[in-house]
């Protein structure tokens, strides 16, 4: 929810997570790699190429449509993602692939079909700004999260 709220998507909301997130996730990830047996070095090339699909796909670059198309046939591009930060609830619970965009083809969550002009960013719980500051993004997780609008 932290990350959704942000109401300007660019670069800086792929860093935009709750702390708590992140340490779950460190320590999920962390026990899932172990419990395979990957090796450190696999991890971190693994690593490297998520967060650097991560950072590319929340930018708030305009591709040619037609760049855009051929790209996303294999990634992800920040028009396909940008369509899952909608505030529509139809959009946001679509392509929530992160590097290969075939994963949401193959589940049927892909929606394409968005003018990327048209996609309002955010969460419609939480439209206003002075809502959204860090202290009270850091107690978000911990209230009565308002019914989707």
């Amino acid at each position: 929810m932290v990350h959704h709220t942000d109401l300007d998507l660019d670069i800086t909301t792929a860093f935009r997570f709750h702390f708590g997130e992140m340490i779950g996730s460190v320590l999920f990830r962390g026990a899932a790699v172990l419990l395979i047996g990957v090796s450190p070095l696999i991890v971190l090339i693994y690593e490297i190429i998520f967060e650097a699909a991560t950072q590319f796909h929340h930018t708030n670059f305009k591709l040619p449509l037609r760049l855009e198309k051929a790209i996303n046939y294999v990634v992800v591009t920040p028009r396909m993602h940008g369509i899952h930060h909608s505030i529509v609830k139809e959009e946001t619970d679509s392509n929530y692939s992160v590097i290969f965009s075939f994963w949401d083809r193959m589940h049927k969550t892909a929606r394409l079909n968005v003018p990327q002009s048209e996609v309002v960013i955010g969460v419609p719980q939480y439209p206003d700004e002075k809502e959204l500051t860090i202290g009270k993004l850091l107690k978000l997780p911990f209230t009565n999260i308002r019914e989707w609008k």
